[in-house]
């Protein structure tokens, strides 16, 4: 092939458009790196909310040694009894516990059904301040994980599945082979199959991790519906950023709820162990609302999920909504204006 037919080629396949997708590509791929590694490559206790039970004489003692630990892994408050304890881990209030006894052995109460990691490295932080107190405890999991979830991961890896099927199926109804640029008609169409679509995906996945593997117990029920507008939040978006900013959007998309979102969902890493940053914006983003709730539903008897519910009907409301304005303004932007007759 001669030379300039071979540069004609190159410049007829590598247009702009695709350079710019290529460069976003890179960009979108780099960032993946930097999130993940960044926010998974250190983890360190910070300021977890923590309970201390002691006779009264020792109790403040006891939380003002805790408050002085270098880098404020923790973050203590007296409690009055070990009753109090337990009631505050179930309603994810704190996330650990300890019961001084001066007479004997004292007791940390931990939730593994929370994040095992955080329930190990709250162990070995407690084992040495005990060690340096030259005293005893012994740990009680108050809120195991499953047998057949010993890491606590099964719901993160639930709430990323819903959040895949979101965007995938968002991602299909907005580029398959011959859809039109959507008017408020098909906008409003493609927002009732995306229900359908969360409806579905909800269910099957609450199956599948309950009573079909046994990972995650808890409420099918409660988990089917968190599963649908976890689903149904991130297709809307997705629909929405699409609506707005055409195939970009769905980068967008990427770039919030796996580059961003995921890392700082608190599944592997709860949000105690994260870095800053990315413990600010998990509980904005559905991977850790969902990851959030999802824990609650299956381990702490339901509590504490209103925010995350909240700030997931928050995307889905916001979704569809900016989805039917942004087809409203395309119609108006499309329809010429009605021909002057003198």
């Amino acid at each position: 092939m001669p030379h300039s037919s071979f540069l004609s080629e190159v410049k007829d396949a590598v247009t702009p458009r695709a350079t710019l997708l290529i460069l976003g590509v890179i960009a979108l791929q780099l960032l993946f790196i930097a999130s993940y590694v960044g926010a998974l490559h250190d983890p360190r206790l910070k300021d977890v909310p923590f309970g201390v039970v002691a006779p009264q004489a020792a109790s403040a003692q006891a939380v003002t040694r805790l408050e002085r630990l270098p880098g404020s892994p923790l973050d203590p408050r007296a409690l009055p009894d070990a009753a109090t304890a337990r009631d505050q881990i179930t309603n994810r209030d704190i996330d650990a516990a300890l019961i001084i006894n001066p007479a004997g052995t004292d007791t940390l109460l931990v939730a593994s059904g929370g994040g095992r990691v955080l329930a190990n490295t709250l162990t070995a932080l407690v084992t040495t301040l005990e060690r340096s107190e030259k005293r005893t405890f012994r740990t009680v999991d108050v809120i195991p994980s499953a047998a057949h979830d010993p890491n606590g991961l099964s719901s993160f890896y639930l709430v990323v599945g819903w959040c895949v099927g979101g965007y995938l199926g968002a991602a299909a109804l907005a580029i398959s082979a011959g859809a039109k640029p959507s008017n408020p008609e098909r906008a409003a169409i493609r927002l009732a199959v995306m229900a359908l679509v969360a409806i579905t995906g909800g269910l099957g996945g609450a199956l599948i991790t309950g009573p079909v593997l046994d990972a995650l117990p808890g409420s099918t029920a409660a988990l089917w519906g968190l599963g649908a507008l976890i689903i149904f939040a991130v297709g809307a978006a997705t629909l929405a950023l699409q609506g707005v900013f055409g195939t970009i959007g769905i980068g967008l998309v990427i770039l919030l709820v796996v580059i961003l979102g995921n890392p700082s969902a608190g599944g592997a890493l709860p949000p105690p162990l994260l870095p800053p940053f990315w413990k600010a914006i998990g509980p904005a983003l559905p991977p850790g609302a969902g990851t959030w709730a999802t824990r609650s539903i299956a381990y702490f008897e339901n509590n504490a999920m209103t925010a995350s519910l909240l700030v997931l009907a928050a995307w889905a409301v916001a979704g569809a909504a900016i989805t039917l304005v942004a087809a409203a303004m395309r119609k108006r932007v499309a329809t010429p204006p009605p021909a002057h007759t003198p």
